[in-house]
């Protein structure tokens, strides 16, 4: 699928995974709409891609409709890269013994699970109104963001993983219920990858370094993080590749987490 001319909305277009996805569509002749909560990183990337920036909640119904639409001003929708994520770091039962708050659970699921179905039932609406790009009556493609974690997910990581487990598990049904309108759905799921989260984790910013280290030492070859290029190159394979579809692909270099 050509996406010259066309508008693709990438969540999370601000930073990290986002950032290098919504700046290799518009190397491939896209206009990017990103959708953040981060108004100025936003606005500077989008004037710096020829895209246009909107600033939403992605679990929000009205906000992400505003944002469908304005892509579509751009261009005709024709992809869509579910980029926009939280992580978190919370065990069930915390030293004491006491539970985890639900509404911190809850939380990490509306913003990954609820959030990434939001985006993806209202662009596949509009995706749907398009005219088909070939004889297979291609109207566009989606590209969901999930996580190794959903297959190995560390000690803490319940919601997160849960929440990344859910966006692999809706893959295939929803690929499924897409087929009449003709619109392909795959998912990535990036193992370390070399985004500004790792400063969240890090106690201060000398020690991002050494956080950085360890974590690539659970990689399997190249002994690395990956760079949000890398990550960006799977995801334009999959929006192009029109015989990609209901597909969970790995990019982790072969890691396998260990439990901590």
């Amino acid at each position: 699928m050509d996406l010259t001319g066309a508008s693709v909305i990438v969540t999370g277009g601000a930073s990290g995974i986002g950032l290098g996805c919504a700046r290799l569509v518009a190397e491939r002749g896209a206009r990017p709409l990103i959708v953040d909560l981060q108004e100025e990183k936003g606005e500077s990337i989008a004037r710096e891609l020829g895209g246009v920036f909107v600033k939403a909640d992605v679990a929000d119904d009205q906000q992400v409709q505003a944002a469908v639409d304005a892509a579509c001003e751009l261009g005709p929708l024709r992809g869509l890269v579910n980029a926009a994520g939280i992580g978190s770091a919370a065990r069930t039962l915390d030293r004491a013994g006491n539970p985890m708050p639900l509404g911190d659970f809850e939380f990490v699921l509306r913003v990954n699970l609820i959030g990434s179905f939001n985006c993806l039932r209202l662009a596949a609406s509009a995706m749907a109104k398009n005219d088909p790009v070939d004889g297979d009556g291609q109207r566009g493609a989606i590209v969901n963001i999930a996580s190794t974690a959903a297959f190995d997910g560390q000690i803490g990581q319940n919601a997160y993983a849960a929440s990344k487990g859910g966006i692999v598990s809706m893959t295939l049904p929803i690929a499924r219920d897409l087929v009449p309108v003709g619109i392909r759905v795959n998912t990535v799921a990036p193992g370390l990858i070399d985004t500004p989260i790792y400063s969240s984790i890090a106690r201060d910013e000398s020690q991002i370094d050494a956080v950085k280290e360890g974590l690539a030492s659970n990689v399997l070859f190249p002994q690395r993080l990956g760079t949000p290029a890398e990550l960006a190159s799977m995801v334009l394979e999959l929006l192009t590749n029109d015989y990609m579809n209901a597909e969970v692909v790995r990019v982790d270099a072969g890691t396998r987490l260990p439990p901590k």
